[in-house]
Formats: C-alpha cells, sequence, structure tokens
C-alpha cells in the first residue's frame, strides 16, 4: 500500500509538496482555534468539506481524459506558436487568473452555474479546511472558460498545472487568523481579507472579491469590496440549506430549488431567465438579487421614514 501511495505522490508531485503544507497549517489553525477557544471548527463541518473536496476529485479525474482531448483537439488550431520561457508562464498565470475571475463571476450571475458553485459558500464557518469544500461538478465547466487560452497557444496540460498551482493559493487564503495583509500586497494579491468578504452573506459582501490570485480584476471590473471593521461577515449562505451535513443533499440542494421555480406556471421565457439572470431573480419579484438586495437597503438607509 505504502509502495502504490509513493509512486503515486511521485506522478503528482505538486499534491506531494502541497499536502504537508495543508497539514501543517490545518493543525496549527485548529490549535490556535480550540486554545484560544474561537471555535473555528467544527467535527461536521469539516467533515463535509473533505467530503465535498473528495467527490470534486474523484469527478475531476474521471473526466480529465475527455478534458485533455477537447483540448488538444482545439489546441491543433492555436494562433500563437510560444516559445517556452518565463514569459511564457507568466502571461499564462495572468491569463488563467483573469478566466477564473471570468468563471467565478458567472457562477455568481447565473443561477444555473450557482447550482454548481453554491456548495463551495454553503458553510457556516471559515478555515482552511473552507477552502477544500469544492464545487464539486466544476470539472464540467472550467475548461471551457480555458478554452481561449487554448487558441492562444497555451498547451492544455500547462493550462491545468497552472490551474492547479493558483488553487493552492486560493485555499490559503480561507483563513481568519489573518487580519490584514501590507497595504500593497491588499491591492494586488487575493488576501484573506477580501476572501473573507466573499465568502460573506452580508447584503453589502455578496458577489464581491472574485478572483482567486490577484484582486486588480475585481478593481478593475467594479465587483471589488473592502472588508469593513463596522460589518462583521457572517458566513454561509442568505438562505442556508435545511440539510447542511446531509453528503448529498448539501450537492443538490440548490438543484432541487432550481427545479422547483421552474416548474412553477410562468412562460418558457422566464423559465429560460431563472437559468441564465442571477440567483435570487423571479418574474413577480418574490425573491431578490444580490444587486435588488443593495439596492434596498441603500434606499432603507436614505429614505427611512419610508420603511
Amino acid at each position: 500500500m505504502f509502495e502504490a501511495l509513493r509512486q503515486y505522490l511521485e506522478g503528482n508531485w505538486l499534491l506531494a509538496i502541497s499536502t504537508p503544507i495543508y497539514t501543517v497549517l490545518i493543525v496549527l489553525e485548529v490549535f490556535l482555534s480550540q486554545s484560544r477557544r474561537l471555535n473555528f471548527y467544527s467535527f461536521r463541518e469539516t467533515l463535509i468539506n473533505f467530503w465535498l473536496n473528495i467527490a470534486h476529485t474523484m469527478l475531476g479525474l474521471a473526466i480529465k481524459g475527455a478534458v485533455l482531448l477537447l483540448m488538444g483537439l482545439i489546441y491543433q488550431y492555436h494562433l500563437i506558436p510560444w516559445q517556452e520561457g518565463l514569459l511564457y508562464w507568466a502571461l499564462l498565470f495572468l491569463g488563467l487568473d483573469l478566466c477564473f475571475y471570468i468563471e467565478h463571476r458567472c457562477e455568481h450571475y447565473s443561477r444555473i452555474l450557482w447550482a454548481v458553485h453554491v456548495t463551495h459558500h454553503s458553510s457556516v464557518e471559515f478555515n482552511l479546511t473552507t477552502g477544500f469544500r469544492s464545487s464539486v461538478f466544476r470539472p464540467f465547466i472550467s475548461f471551457i472558460f480555458f478554452i481561449p487560452l487554448v487558441f492562444l497557444g497555451f498547451h492544455p496540460m500547462h493550462i491545468l498545472l497552472m490551474d492547479a498551482i493558483c488553487q493552492i493559493y486560493g485555499i490559503i487564503v480561507h483563513t481568519r487568523f489573518v487580519k490584514k495583509m501590507p497595504a500593497w500586497f491588499e491591492y494586488v494579491f487575493v488576501s484573506p481579507s477580501h476572501h473573507r468578504v466573499h465568502h460573506a452573506s452580508n447584503v453589502i459582501y455578496l458577489d464581491k472579491n472574485m478572483g482567486m490570485v490577484l484582486i486588480i480584476w475585481d478593481r478593475l471590473f467594479g465587483t471589488f469590496q473592502e472588508e469593513l471593521d463596522t460589518v462583521v461577515p457572517v458566513y454561509g449562505l442568505t438562505k442556508n440549506p435545511e440539510h447542511r451535513h446531509h453528503p448529498l443533499w448539501i450537492i443538490f440542494h440548490e438543484w432541487i430549488d432550481l427545479g422547483k421555480a421552474l416548474s412553477k406556471p410562468q412562460s418558457w421565457f422566464n423559465r429560460l431567465k431563472i437559468l441564465l439572470m442571477p440567483p435570487g431573480w423571479s418574474a413577480d419579484g418574490s425573491t431578490k438579487t444580490s444587486k435588488q438586495l443593495r439596492e434596498a437597503m441603500h434606499s432603507e438607509i436614505i429614505h427611512p421614514e419610508s420603511k
């Protein structure tokens, strides 16, 4: 068994490097949380986090061959004959991080994609293991957003490798122990503070800070929000799932709610809008999107007498 494990880790060097780092950081964070009685961890929530990561990993491995085959077919028609070097890898990093930002933003602004992504946001805790709370069905959609990189001449294997490297960074920003990084860092990179905002269900924080490594995309495209001293993040969803620790319900609850919304008597055009419009959109206004919730909040602040 140990020999098989050794051979597997030799063939997956990134996993072999990152696993000890994760282990040390998680053990340290658990120790600090317990010793200071902060209760950042609970057993059932942590168990679900690892279950979702395992489900995501197994599904990703199952379709990896098909994904590489499709990307390889597209790569035959790439536009730029790159020479591997520092410029190649730097541009691949920038391009992939931008593609992830676009993917992530689409997941927050289209309900059918939100049904894929919602599992990552469904924890009421925020700790390093929350980073492992994967969107189980992401392997089915993420490669679609990488296709422009393939056309530009970046090799499919290199794209998936860079994605895996960036995901490592994306995991370690899930912590409440790092309050603020230096100002220059906070301006350029996603920090734990930025990512706490992203996971918060407070109205002012909804659908903000979509970047994985660089926060510059959020600053450029209007989705940046600073963590405010006056607004403590409340983690989870605006409406948390009923069975938060059920291994299947936590994956499929939004799909079930989506099916219920589509089954209501209405036009086919409205059904299409339910799929494509942001979560919370409804033809009759009975539910609200994050933008509508923010507009209502601002209206109450400006015109409190109208309540």
